[in-house]
């Protein structure tokens, strides 16, 4: 059974426009789409937007492209429900309201090489995981000539956070924390993209000098597992009862609920891919949060449009970028500054410099 597109939350952007439309139940009026000449895109998230983290991070970077670039775009929200992501992207694929199709995570891969042979005259754009171009396992049956993929060193990222963690907590230099010795990492599910990040937390934290023992690991899992924030601010109460002195969230939407517990408890956070300091609504959540490790889904995104619009996009093809590419990285603004000690900021500055330059070599769980 195939769902319709009214099952889908659809945003359209056009031309210079900010955000016109959110909600209703079908596609929009796109009848000047084509004959306008503008490239369109069409962002298929299987989630939803407000996550002010992953999928956030990367309308924001095609608003850019639809601003600067003179794209089009439009955004369909599948939702949280599992059973409709399939035949949302059915349904997205089969519209004849775009040129590019976007997707990202691991989630969608086996849905877009099934789908981009079916329609080669459009192009279609996967972040966050790559899919099988070997033509195996029932998918790309044209090699996926047609899609292009962009995966993070997020192991990159989480060094640095788990470099700084540490160094936070043995110079006891987060108020109210001084007994405290360690950190936690709470992830959605474990599979290999979400245990990139804690493999590149712990080597982090052990390099900074702690031990791996005081990195606490736990994973939100269920049907929700990147999307239930009251699992999240659970998991992130155990963990600041059991001694750690901040929570880092990599865990999308449920992420948000260890800002809240950091708020209970009195304790710190970081945040993940978008800079949550400036996403974050609440002034005392904000406030927990000493610095954000970003994968710069969105810039990666705009890049790509630019690229595109000069034939120069590598279809066929996966492209993978890290801290030399400045796709990942921390935000270093003026809060951070507030919180964390000069000498810390230089030693993090120095070890992000060692990854970029190759001379440290980051373990990776993929």
């Amino acid at each position: 059974m195939r769902y319709g597109r009214s099952a889908a939350i659809v945003v359209t952007v056009t031309g210079m426009l900010a955000l016109s439309a959110c909600g209703g139940s079908g596609d929009g009026d796109d009848s000047g789409a084509a004959s306008s000449g503008k490239p369109r895109i069409k962002l298929v998230i299987n989630g939803g937007l407000g996550d002010k983290s992953f999928f956030d991070s990367a309308y924001a970077g095609l608003q850019r492209a639809s601003k600067d670039l003179g794209y089009q775009l439009k955004v369909v929200e599948l939702g949280s429900d599992r059973t409709k992501w399939e035949p949302g992207f059915e349904d997205a694929a089969s519209a004849d309201d775009y040129d590019i199709l976007a997707a990202g995570t691991f989630d969608v891969t086996d849905y877009i090489g099934k789908l981009a042979p079916e329609f080669p005259d459009k192009k279609f754009w996967v972040f966050d995981a790559p899919v099988d171009y070997s033509g195996k396992n029932g998918a790309c049956s044209n090699k996926c000539e047609n899609v292009y993929s962009v995966t993070f060193k997020q192991n990159e990222g989480a060094y640095l956070a788990g470099f700084l963690a540490e160094k936070l907590v043995a110079a006891k230099a987060l108020k109210g924390t001084e007994s405290q010795k360690k950190a936690g990492v709470m992830g959605g599910v474990k599979i290999p993209l979400i245990e990139d990040f804690v493999v590149g937390f712990k080597a982090g934290f052990q390099a900074a000098g702690g031990k791996n023992s005081d990195v606490l690991v736990q994973y939100v899992g269920g049907d929700k597992p990147f999307g239930d924030p009251a699992k999240g601010k659970e998991i992130s109460t155990a963990m600041y009862g059991q001694g750690a002195a901040l929570v880092w969230p990599v865990a999308g939407l449920s992420g948000l609920g260890t800002f809240e517990s950091a708020v209970s408890a009195k304790r710190y956070a970081f945040g993940v891919d978008s800079d949550q300091y400036q996403t974050l609504a609440d002034q005392a959540q904000k406030n927990t949060v000493v610095t954000s490790i970003l994968k710069n889904v969105g810039n990666a995104l705009y890049k790509a449009a630019q690229e595109d619009q000069k034939d120069s996009l590598k279809y066929g093809a996966v492209s993978t970028v890290g801290l030399a590419e400045d796709a990942v990285g921390y935000v270093n603004d003026a809060h951070f500054k507030e919180l964390v000690p000069e000498k810390i900021r230089t030693e993090v500055q120095e070890a992000a410099d060692k990854v970029k330059s190759g001379s440290v070599t980051v373990p990776s769980a993929l």
